[in-house]
């Protein structure tokens, strides 16, 4: 990890989060258990200024790149997974509408403020009936215009960070313009309200609850995107969703450090020593770090490029298959742990069964493996008949 800090600032955030490290840790386990959402993680992350880090210097933010975000995101999710998946939507929201800006300027400056103050943003976008918005359905959520203005309603599911959003970006369908739009609506609007449904076996700290929309009422200025508008013609880049992979690498690097505790601690009568002498032990355990060091220089590369606006334009499926590649490393990581550590690594009292629980969830994240490996295959025919 080392390796891949750059500067100061990068090393004092780090610092920060590291202040928090033993905190964070020993209310993983009881987060997982009771499946409730880290509350108090998230108010110690407001208030060290975490939650406006991604948020550029001009607005009055830190200005954090993607590459900052994913060093810090990996460190927070080797302390408790929901914690760094929840407080990444809101980072990577953040970070890609100021790189976007293709809100009005009011509507820059408003959030600006508001993220400045504490408030928590994220998209409310996947509904039961069309899944990701990444799959490219459209929304079951509508948005009719009644005099001045617009009356939501609908049901958008997986809403991370619900219980502490401020705000929620909701896309919905507009019959008369026929497109989505997204709304900016605020959590004590009437008719909007969270439902606690979110209960599963993977990172059942993240609030993923159910947001209903009963005839929501907005004005117009509340309508901040149009998916007709130049933004959304044609391939979209968006690297501060590689925040993802970065959490289910801070996985994977907590399972290898247990894994490696116990290697050198584990010691049966059976054996002289700690089994960390034992060949096949040892052969584990460099597997593991292959695939670490594999995983972390091919993520950081591809935010190294994202970064950099001279490389940006030349990246093509780069975003896309670092998810991929990150993800299934990080399970297979977290599978040669549990290897080294044997049966006991299913004891529900041993962080490794919820780090193998937590891990499996990448896969379900955007984008899926398959639409990733789809793109990829379609690049390379088309280069193909091109010659």
């Amino acid at each position: 990890m080392n390796l891949f800090i750059r500067n100061v600032n990068q090393k004092e955030w780090l610092g920060k989060l590291y202040e928090k490290a033993t905190t964070f840790k020993d209310k993983a386990d009881q987060i997982d258990k009771l499946g409730i959402f880290p509350t108090d993680n998230v108010r110690d992350l407001i208030e060290m200024g975490y939650t406006q880090s991604t948020l550029p210097q001009a607005y009055g933010g830190t200005g954090l790149s993607v590459y900052d975000m994913l060093l810090l995101q990996e460190t927070l999710a080797s302390f408790d997974a929901s914690t760094a998946l929840s407080i990444g939507w809101h980072l990577s929201v953040v970070g890609d509408l100021f790189e976007k800006e293709s809100w009005t300027s009011d509507n820059m400056h408003l959030i600006a403020e508001e993220v400045s103050k504490g408030a928590l943003i994220n998209r409310a976008a996947s509904e039961a009936q069309t899944g990701s918005p990444t799959r490219g359905g459209r929304p079951g959520t509508t948005a009719i215009k009644v005099g001045e203005q617009w009356v939501i309603s609908g049901r958008k599911i997986f809403t991370t960070l619900s219980p502490v959003l401020t705000y929620f970006l909701v896309s919905a369908w507009i019959e008369e313009k026929e497109t989505i739009g997204h709304f900016l609506l605020h959590k004590d609007l009437a008719g909007l309200k969270v439902e606690e449904t979110w209960d599963t076996i993977s990172l059942r700290g993240t609030g993923s609850h159910d947001l209903i929309l009963e005839h929501v009422r907005v004005h117009d200025d509340q309508l901040v995107e149009l998916n007709n508008l130049p933004r959304y013609k044609g391939p979209m880049q968006n690297g501060w969703l590689l925040h993802i992979p970065a959490c289910y690498l801070g996985i994977a690097q907590a399972a290898r450090d247990y894994a490696l505790q116990f290697a050198n601690e584990h010691r049966p009568n059976s054996l002289n020593g700690p089994i960390s002498e034992l060949s096949h032990v040892q052969h584990l355990i460099g597997e593991i770090d292959l695939e670490l060091m594999r995983a972390r220089h091919f993520l950081y590369s591809v935010a190294e490029a994202y970064d950099d606006e001279s490389r940006r334009d030349h990246l093509t499926n780069e975003l896309g298959a670092a998810k991929h590649a990150v993800t299934n490393a990080a399970i297979t990581i977290v599978d040669k742990a549990m290897r080294i550590v044997g049966i006991r690594s299913i004891q529900n009292d041993n962080p490794l069964q919820r780090y193998y629980r937590d891990v499996r969830a990448g896969l379900h994240n955007p984008p899926m493996d398959d639409a990733t490996l789809h793109r990829i295959a379609l690049s390379a025919i088309e280069q193909a008949k091109a010659k």
